[in-house]
């Protein structure tokens, strides 16, 4: 079975399932979920590398939660999302109060980037660095100083204290990083993060934090715990798996959500809820994707080294290399290839971010790299 047969079939499957639970005859599905695959899309798919999806979620748990959740889906979710935030709060060691539930991490780091940028408050954060929250906190007026990542892509910790000022509002931290996939060394962070946090609020954006494989690396959750002014936010997305479904939480000081949700425009629908449930209470599979993700990384790094390309070692499911052009004709060289890498990280536009995927997807990668990079 091929890559594209195979994901439709999974796809198919659990549809499938849902409707026969529901009582809706097979006939209805076979012909309403089999739509015909254009020739040329089945002999030659194309390979997705550009959105840090995990391929192998939703896990098969998650899949049999989402067919007994349609029994609720005709419900309003609050009983659930309590439920849910109850059991983040309880993984996660402090009380439901502490945790706001979101479509996506995307919307905490927007409703944040709205809360604590209107009114032309200062923002700090990396640059390049992953823009939902800056960019939303500029369309409501916020100024943001970007401060340029080191000479090891990683975020100049030093620079961006030297930045605040009395109208700075926040301090922006992707931890792992993205695009570049670094993480900012422990012995820096804490001390950062403590003395900082009494001048200004910290968001934490930690969407990647489960990749990382350094023993007893600091979440910055330990703040959270002491009562600082810091945001620390998670997904759904990444390892669990769920990016389509659009789950992720923020967690801070209770006062902080409280704030936070006043500017949240809705909630997490029934079916997420369930998945997201399914998935804390799976580990073989949370365990399973971190397996795989470094298999495929690994065996980017070995293309990359292969074709003496520059990189930088990831602690998320991405990898950053230099391309030593402009990023955007790479991006069409590879389309040509029919694998679609990341998009372009300005001001760093000689270089590109691929995704981990599936080792047949990050086979078909090295086969356009070794054309592309000819």
């Amino acid at each position: 079975m091929n890559h594209l047969n195979r994901r439709q079939w999974l796809k198919t499957a659990g549809i499938t399932g849902a409707f026969t639970f529901l009582g809706i005859p097979r006939s209805f599905t076979e012909t309403t979920l089999s739509p015909k695959i254009p020739t040329d899309l089945a002999l030659n798919p194309v390979t997705k590398l550009n959105a840090n999806e995990n391929p192998y979620g939703p896990s098969q748990k998650v899949r049999e939660a989402l067919v007994r959740g349609f029994e609720k889906a005709c419900r309003y979710p609050f009983t659930e999302r309590e439920e849910l935030q109850k059991l983040l709060a309880e993984k996660e060691g402090l009380t439901p109060d502490h945790i706001i539930i979101t479509v996506g991490s995307t919307e905490g780091l927007k409703i944040t980037g709205l809360t604590y940028g209107i009114g032309g408050h200062e923002i700090i954060a990396a640059d390049p660095v992953f823009k939902a929250l800056i960019g939303y906190a500029e369309n409501f007026g916020a100024f943001i100083h970007r401060v340029p990542l080191n000479d090891k892509l990683e975020h100049d910790l030093e620079e961006m204290e030297r930045r605040i000022t009395g109208n700075t509002s926040l301090i922006f931290l992707c931890n792992p990083s993205n695009p570049s996939g670094t993480i900012i060394p422990a012995n820096k962070l804490e001390p950062f993060c403590d003395a900082v946090s009494e001048r200004t609020l910290v968001f934490s954006d930690e969407a990647y934090f489960d990749y990382i494989t350094e023993p007893n690396y600091p979440s910055m959750l330990k703040f959270v715990k002491k009562g600082k002014n810091v945001i620390v936010s998670r997904t759904f997305s990444k390892v669990y798996g769920l990016a389509g479904l659009r789950i992720g939480y923020l967690i801070s000081r209770p006062d902080i959500i409280a704030r936070l949700r006043k500017n949240q425009v809705d909630r997490p629908n029934m079916l997420a809820i369930f998945a997201a449930k399914a998935a804390l209470q799976d580990p073989d599979f949370y365990q399973y994707s971190k397996k795989m993700n470094a298999e495929a990384k690994q065996y980017i790094y070995q293309t990359l080294d292969e074709l003496k390309l520059t990189y930088v070692p990831s602690h998320t499911n991405f990898v950053f290399f230099k391309t030593g052009r402009e990023v955007t004709e790479v991006i069409d060289a590879f389309e040509a290839e029919r694998v679609q890498v990341g998009r372009p990280f300005p001001p760093m536009r000689d270089w590109c971010r691929v995704s981990t995927g599936t080792m047949e997807d990050v086979k078909a990668l090295g086969k356009g790299m070794r054309k592309v990079f000819a």
